[in-house]
């Protein structure tokens, strides 16, 4: 199988890295996480609950859009953001990203999400929003 098959548009099943959510995200919120509870597949909605203080978010890769949304409105409600994305800055979401003034923190070389074989044929970055502080 080819590695661009493993990350066609629409694989929303690429596990972040081990180092990347517990050496930098260890404790904070995921509101999109691929688990398994209970010997069954489970997947939170997390575009219809509340997102904690401080929240990491690898969205769904085929539409990261509502995510990305959700993430800047989280923000405005003084709560800190981090998400895992495509660096792709011709979309949509990258330009809401930039316009609500997230730091854009890039990754040397290619990713490799744990559940792959392979590095990802694409670059990624994480994408922060911070709380504005009250001058």
């Amino acid at each position: 199988m080819a590695v661009e098959s493993l990350y066609q548009k629409g694989n929303d099943h690429c596990i972040t890295p081990e180092w990347v959510k517990q050496g930098l995200f260890q404790g904070w919120f995921d509101p999109c996480p691929l688990s398994v509870w209970g010997g069954t597949k489970h997947q939170m909605d997390g575009l219809k609950v509340e997102w904690e203080n401080k929240t990491f978010v690898n969205p769904p890769y085929s539409n990261p859009l509502p995510w990305i949304e959700k993430a800047i409105q989280e923000n405005k409600q003084g709560k800190t953001i981090a998400l895992l994305v495509k660096h792709d800055s011709s979309t949509k979401w990258f330009r809401l990203l930039h316009e609500a003034n997230a730091h854009f923190l890039m990754f040397q070389g290619r990713l490799h999400f744990n559940n792959c074989k392979t590095a990802a044929p694409f670059a990624s970055v994480l994408a922060v929003l911070y709380v504005k502080e009250a001058h």
